[in-house]
């Protein structure tokens, strides 16, 4: 039986865009997600990273994410793995970002200069970068999430 090709997933985007709750609904039973929200330190997350690379798990990157510098080193670590490497970009809308982040249990919540920061620093991603697939994630309607392709520029 051929064996499936493990993934890395980046979520991108300002505190609040809905990286996390994205990753409970979607990724949660298939992915180990990596986060500093959630591991503290960056040599945890490593290691984390090395294990998930070592046994071909798939896995999700869910911080911020939104420097093209921030991302270069799980994208690398995951080719040289022969991982597939997919972005789920979360554009940014400020207003709503900083609303659910104060939705966040009591001291999870980021500063709102924090989430400003972020917006500022802000690269969408780019198949430049390494990514095998990109998607734009918004809400609908009724709140639920709206994933759409993006498609490399043609060149």
């Amino acid at each position: 039986m051929p064996r499936a090709v493990a993934e890395a997933v980046l979520l991108i985007g300002i505190p609040g865009s809905g990286k996390t709750t994205f990753y409970r609904e979607r990724l949660f039973n298939t992915h180990v997600r990596l986060s500093l929200d959630l591991l503290k330190t960056r040599e945890r997350e490593s290691a984390i990273l090395r294990a998930c690379v070592s046994v071909r798990q798939s896995f999700v990157v869910d911080n911020t994410n939104v420097m093209v510098e921030e991302r270069a080193p799980y994208i690398a670590a995951a080719r040289a793995a022969g991982f597939r490497v997919t972005g789920y970009y979360f554009p940014s809308n400020v207003r709503r970002s900083i609303a659910l982040n104060k939705k966040r249990e009591a001291g999870k919540a980021v500063p709102v200069y924090g989430v400003l920061r972020a917006y500022k620093r802000l690269a969408p991603p780019d198949f430049a970068e390494g990514f095998d697939e990109i998607f734009s994630v918004d809400f609908g309607k009724e709140n639920e999430f709206v994933v759409i392709p993006t498609h490399p520029a043609a060149g």
